[in-house]
């Protein structure tokens, strides 16, 4: 251990689970306990903090965190400077970004931004909200909505700007989108004046590199197989370009065995391919981690 220690924030709520276990599958174990807003991490040069991704920004602006982990919609609303490092597109539902929309009931007159003139939006998010109305030229009443924002129309809101993963829980609402303001995604980000810090840097360097691996490994999948040496030039025209197997020798110097790292979603369509070139014995593994 080298005596210093990095700051970390790490988001509490929808994400703290997806998080957690990021970090676990980059070899990081965060330990959470509903008492306490410090958990424990098996790394003596990372402190972490658990807040809510709302703040996390500000306290990394302000220098109260070295680093964290918040979305850029929170970054954007509380209009903090800080060093964006890296995207980290992960979520509590799926791998996809989030987008903050703006939503009215199915029967709302309201067609377009422009129809919002003199209307009431409820959201969490008015600073982004506010932006958002005046690059467009319009003056509407912009309130914070506590929650259940989705709720509040027709009676307590006329339109809404809410944060949505698959648009189900506004189409249980009664809702449809009129607009999508912008698209969000966890980023890793530091202070300014920590990231001028080498040792703060290069750590937080590290740590994303592992974190950036573990994201890597969720849409790939190892392929393992074995290969007549007469087969090893048409098995390597069916892979995608650029890829680099493992070939190893076999007992029977007539057979390789080769190992490769492709995207998930590929491995369907070359399988029967690699069987008919006289790949055998083909195993699909799944990965920890790829470090790229």
């Amino acid at each position: 251990m080298s005596g210093n220690v990095l700051k970390l924030g790490i988001p509490k709520g929808s994400l703290e689970e997806a998080t957690v276990k990021l970090f676990a599958k980059a070899g990081y174990q965060i330990k959470i306990s509903s008492r306490s807003y410090f958990p424990s991490i098996d790394d003596d040069e990372i402190e972490c903090m658990l807040i809510r991704a709302q703040e996390i920004a500000r306290y990394v602006a302000d220098g109260v965190l070295d680093a964290g982990l918040t979305g850029k919609d929170w970054i954007m609303e509380n209009r903090v400077e800080v060093e964006d490092i890296a995207d980290l597109v992960y979520s509590k539902t799926s791998a996809r970004p989030v987008r903050w929309v703006l939503a009215v009931p199915n029967d709302s007159d309201i067609k377009s931004v422009h129809d919002l003139e003199g209307k009431r939006i409820a959201t969490e998010a008015v600073n982004m909200t506010t932006d958002y109305l005046k690059k467009h030229g319009v003056t509407a009443s912009v309130e914070f909505s506590w929650g259940a924002t989705e709720v509040k129309p027709p009676k307590l809101a006329d339109a809404i700007v809410e944060v949505t993963e698959t648009g189900n829980s506004l189409r249980a609402n009664n809702l449809r989108i009129v607009d999508t303001i912008m698209e969000s995604n966890t980023k890793f980000i530091m202070n300014k004046t920590a990231y001028q810090d080498e040792w703060k840097r290069n750590k937080v360097d590290r740590l994303v590199l592992m974190l950036k691996g573990a994201m890597a490994a969720n849409s790939k999948v190892g392929l393992l197989m074995n290969i007549p040496k007469t087969a090893l030039a048409a098995i390597m025209k069916i892979l995608p370009q650029g890829i680099k197997p493992t070939v190893a020798e076999l007992s029977d110097p007539q057979w390789v065995d080769l190992t490769v790292i492709l995207e998930e979603k590929l491995v369907r369509d070359i399988v029967p391919d690699l069987k008919s070139a006289g790949a055998e014995d083909i195993v699909e593994f799944p990965l920890n981690k790829v470090i790229e």
